[in-house]
């Protein structure tokens, strides 16, 4: 299985721009009411913009020239209420769009966590957990200003731009030429800049996601870390990662400027063109003093728009780079799925049959990691699985619970092939406990319910009873109600693991799943908790996976697997009998002691 590290960039699978702009902007289409209500602030907002100069031009031109006094009064109250119009316009549909753009983002990390969820542990064990973090957090939160722009500054610049060259154009068509005529030399290097600008925003999101990785890491196993004293190398490996984001930054930083440079140096051409078209062109004696006036208003009103539209085109390339990572994790497949007519799984006895399975992980087809695995453990039966590390035991284990997918043959409970029924119906009937003992922050008596909603008081003081963890649990200052942090804090590695005990306990999984559950429990402790897996165990169908043969000593059957096969199978005596495989495991294993 191909395992991508906090140092590898991501590979991510190339999509065409203009399908992830419609894709990301279709969110919008769920807001349609409160879209249109926009537009209209909008329009009244560009009604009251595009008023200015020609107000301008007529105060000049009509009512400065004329000397009426009483017509620049009732100018100067028309202009008064206008752009109060258009202050409160403008004040609402920001907080409107905010408001929106905040529900998309919403929506968006919503479907992107339940899609997560849904996806086989494949994709859990082949990259870090930060490179998923940065995903469902950073990235979501880059998309907020193009989404709220695209509306509150995208749409009414545009519409200034094309209202303002219509005005101008019928005002003077020479002199709105004269504006225009830097706009394809802007649109052309604009073109020129994006495709570079683009490939660096995407090499950032990865260094991003790769110091994300490093950090999530780096902290989750800082008892290691200090246990080794490694902290000046990890500092070190730090830096590496830190310095790759800031240089990488700066790399996308340095071509992204380009754009409001060139709208500036634009600008100005346009600006000198406006002015000596005007006087050398035109003539002086044929343009009034208002109309100069107000094309020379209307100049930074053309221009104005353009730099925010490349500021916005700018912001969109430096974006969007995210919005393809939050895509291509949501249209990563969710291997491990309901088929289509799956019916939920009824009550079973707990018969669980390999029918010639064999597995291989889908990135490496060819390597197998079960070969041919065949077998029938009946109702009630404790199968202990053994065998070297790499042999295939867990994947046996994580075939039952339909974590993976057999590639040939089919997996059976009490008949049903486990690809026809539900997946909440099948897991619900299942306890799985293994050695990774992972508690929830929260309270003790939180983690042990979260293994069945709606235990009772009684049923949870009666699974920790049965693991000899309500003793210890009552020492505590708050007894179930001590709260407790995912590392545990005060409890030691093997009260943490009485706990999940507990939890799996409170479920009444019909078929019990025990991957090194023991691996962390002492000795004298593995003796307490023994009588309580035997408790856990009666009338289940069990599968205990084990390092430590003496507690699997009593399994109705024992698996040796090696090489992704079955190579031995019998009860202890009988094994021992055999002199094989399990002989000399077992031989071995008490010779060190």
């Amino acid at each position: 299985m191909a395992v991508n590290s906090a140092k590898q960039d991501e590979l991510q699978k190339e999509v065409p721009k203009r399908v992830t702009l419609v894709r990301m902007y279709s969110y919008l289409l769920g807001y349609k009411k409160t879209l249109l209500y926009v537009a209209v602030l909008i329009l009244i907002t560009l009604a009251a913009t595009l008023a200015g100069p020609l107000m301008i031009e007529r105060a000049v031109d009509v009512y400065v020239a004329n000397a009426d006094t009483e017509g620049l009064i009732r100018l100067g109250i028309a202009a008064l209420v206008l752009f109060s119009a258009y202050w409160l316009c403008t004040r609402k549909y920001m907080i409107v769009m905010e408001d929106v753009t905040n529900q998309i983002l919403l929506t968006i990390r919503q479907q992107l966590y339940e899609h997560i969820q849904t996806l086989s542990f494949h994709f859990f064990d082949s990259r870090p957990t930060g490179k998923i973090l940065a995903r469902v957090v950073g990235d979501v939160n880059s998309l907020k200003e193009v989404l709220s722009d695209s509306v509150t500054k995208l749409l009414p610049d545009m519409l200034t731009l094309i209202g303002v060259a219509v005005i101008m154009l019928w005002k003077n068509w020479q002199l709105a030429l004269a504006t225009l005529l830097m706009l394809p030399v802007l649109a052309f290097f604009m073109f020129l800049i994006q495709f570079r600008a683009h490939k660096l925003w995407q090499i950032h999101r990865k260094k991003n996601s790769n110091l994300n990785a490093f950090i999530h890491e780096d902290f989750s196993g800082i008892r290691i870390v200090q246990s080794f004293a490694a902290e000046r190398e990890k500092q070190a490996e730090f830096d590496v990662c830190s310095e790759a984001h800031r240089d990488s930054f700066i790399d996308a930083v340095r071509i992204s400027d380009l754009f409001s440079s060139l709208v500036e140096v634009t600008w100005g051409l346009g600006g000198f063109l406006l002015y000596f078209i005007g006087i050398k062109i035109v003539g002086v004696d044929k343009i009034g003093v208002g109309t100069f006036l107000a094309f020379s208003s209307y100049l930074g009103m053309f221009w104005n728009p353009i730099r925010n539209l490349a500021s916005f085109y700018n912001k969109i390339i430096t974006n969007i780079s995210a919005a393809e990572r939050i895509f291509d994790i949501m249209d990563t497949p969710s291997e491990i799925t309901d088929r289509e007519g799956a019916k939920p799984l009824p009550t079973v006895s707990g018969e669980v049959m390999f029918d010639h399975v064999s597995f291989a992980y889908t990135d490496e087809p060819d390597r197998l990691v079960l070969h041919d695995v065949s077998f029938t453990a009946k109702p009630g039966e404790t199968i202990a699985l053994v065998g070297p590390t790499g042999a295939g035991k867990t994947t046996i284990v994580n075939l039952i619970s339909r974590f993976y997918d057999a590639t040939r043959g089919q997996v059976l409970i009490d008949g049903y092939n486990l690809q026809d029924v539900t997946l909440k119906s099948l897991r619900s009937q299942m306890g799985v406990m293994t050695q990774d003992t992972f508690l929830f922050t929260g309270t003790i008596r939180e983690n042990i319910c979260y293994g069945r909603e709606g235990a009772t008081e009684a049923e949870m003081i009666a699974a920790a009873k049965a693991v000899n963890a309500h003793d210890f649990i009552m020492k505590l200052e708050n007894g179930y109600d001590t709260k407790i942090s995912e590392r545990g804090g005060q409890l030691s590695i093997g009260q943490r693991q009485l706990l999940a005990f507990a939890r799996t306990i409170v479920s009444d999984p019909r078929i019990l799943i025990l991957d090194e559950a023991t691996s962390s429990i002492d000795t004298h402790t593995e003796r307490i908790v023994q009588h309580g897996i035997a408790e856990m165990i009666k009338g289940r169908t069990s599968f205990i996976i084990a390092h430590r043969l003496s507690t699997i000593r009593n399994a109705d059957r024992i698996f040796y697997i090696g090489d992704g096969k079955i190579l031995e199978q019998g009860n202890h005596e009988e094994l021992m009998e055999k002199c094989g495989l399990y002989y000399r495991l077992y031989e071995s294993q008490f010779e060190r002691r």
